[in-house]
């Protein structure tokens, strides 16, 4: 990561904060030197200014909000991870948060607030006028999760009759619009919404044109109850810049624009991968040592009782391994490589489910690319594995106890990988909240049971 260079206009030729950024600003904190530490900002992007935050300690974070209080705006707090903000905004004075409040689109005042606690809260509404508190109050009586959480309720519309010039001067004349807008909805006299024109096609054309022969075919409208991950899906599956929002009697109620959309694909992202490793979807670096043992810990305990089973299928072999003791030191390869195997088949499975590439019509196309890809691999590993066998212990039986462990378990693992985020799925649960851990202990005891049983049958 670079650091921050600025010209001799004092303008970032470089967006991205760099570590020696970081230690000049723990520098002017620690001196409480607040004119430093805003000559240092001054060129920086509100949003790297927000990750700059995150990367301060508790304590330098809470000094650092009073000497640059001064200085926040909304795009900071906006920016800033959720992990962190309630802390920031206790350390704002009030008149502070109340300005960079009222600059917010009140998507991201729902964003904001719906995290806090209720003082914190309150500050926050009582910063915004009563239109703006309500248009906030409502979306929170959505349903979390839900478009109507994610919209914003500032939007541009014209009556579907108007022209182009007509258009044109009403945005001219209006004060209110948002900062960043990409359509103008057309809506009937009942208001609802049916089409929208980009800002690009109304300046392009002729002051006499008709909207409505100027609409978008990409126009749809999404249900203010609708789950945000189904919304977020269909800005991706068809390249949507925005989108209104519609009540339960088609009436518009707000817009849901891409960048929201597209945080809320980032989001689940991310949570996918940190379920899948087990380290709970809230985690965050800059969490403390018992923050994040305490998310890990139940999935660490998960494991025990899991791997006692591996342990249970290897005490049942104890007199084969007592005969032969090269099979101690050979099973952990057919297990080990089982893991990887059935790992790599789930990140593509739950992926797919996440991103619906995966479903109810190509899951058994699916399911049989795995077992061929499963059977494959396990052939070309057997292969290797049993020729390094023959070279180092000259036994070929051996070899082939551990080819044909090898081919069993690669089987097991791309099936498993794949049939068990199905199953999760199917059943309504998060198929990225405990796939790995099923995968990895039943390529386990597979992998130990296959080739200790194949051992004590062949070679013993």
């Amino acid at each position: 990561m670079s650091e921050i260079r600025t010209d001799p206009d004092g303008t970032a030729d470089d967006p991205v904060p760099g570590h020696g950024l970081v230690a000049e600003i723990a520098e002017a904190v620690d001196a409480d030197d607040a004119a430093r530490l805003n000559a240092l900002l001054e060129p920086v992007h509100g949003a790297d200014i927000a990750d700059l935050i995150e990367q301060l300690t508790p304590q330098r974070r809470a000094r650092f909000v009073r000497l640059y209080s001064g200085e926040f705006d909304a795009e900071i707090l906006a920016e800033i991870d959720e992990s962190i903000r309630e802390q920031v905004i206790e350390q704002l004075p009030a008149e502070v948060l109340a300005e960079a409040v009222r600059d917010m689109d009140s998507d991201d005042v729902v964003d904001l607030v719906e995290d806090l606690e209720g003082p914190e809260r309150e500050v926050v509404l009582a910063a915004l006028d009563e239109s703006d508190r309500i248009a906030v109050e409502q979306s929170l009586n959505y349903p979390e999760h839900s478009a109507g959480r994610l919209m914003q309720s500032e939007v541009v519309t014209a009556p579907e009759h108007w022209t182009v010039g007509e258009t044109i001067d009403f945005l001219r004349a209006e004060d209110w619009l948002p900062d960043q807008f990409y359509h103008v909805v057309l809506v009937d006299p009942k208001r609802h919404p049916v089409g929208h024109v980009t800002l690009g096609r109304l300046l392009s054309s002729q002051r006499g044109t008709r909207l409505a022969d100027i609409t978008e075919d990409s126009f749809r409208t999404i249900g203010v109850l609708e789950d945000e991950g189904d919304v977020a899906y269909v800005f991706n599956q068809y390249h949507l810049i925005s989108a209104p929002v519609v009540d339960a009697d088609g009436r518009l109620v707000g817009v849901i624009t891409i960048d929201d959309a597209m945080n809320v694909l980032d989001e689940e992202h991310e949570e996918d991968v940190l379920r899948l490793a087990g380290v709970g979807e809230e985690s965050h670096v800059s969490d403390t040592a018992m923050q994040t043992a305490r998310q890990r810990l139940p999935w660490l305990v998960a494991n025990l009782f899991t791997a006692s089973l591996s342990a249970m299928v290897i005490s049942m072999f104890e007199n084969t391994i007592a005969a032969l003791v090269t099979l101690a030191a050979l099973m952990p390869i057919v297990a080990s490589t089982g893991g990887i195997a059935g790992t790599q088949s789930l990140a593509v499975a739950v992926r797919g489910l996440a991103t619906r590439d995966l479903n109810k019509g190509n899951a058994r196309r699916v399911v049989v690319r795995e077992l061929f890809a499963g059977i494959l691999n396990g052939m070309g590993l057997a292969i290797l594995l049993s020729s390094g066998a023959f070279l180092l212990f000259g036994d070929p039986l051996l070899g082939v106890v551990l080819a044909a462990a090898m081919i069993v378990n690669q089987i097991v693992a791309a099936l498993a990988g794949v049939l068990i985020p199905l199953l999760l799925s199917r059943l309504g649960l998060d198929p990225a909240l405990a796939s790995g851990t099923f995968v990895t202990t039943l390529t386990d005891v597979m992998g130990f049971f296959a080739f200790l049983g194949l051992a004590t049958w062949i070679l013993i």
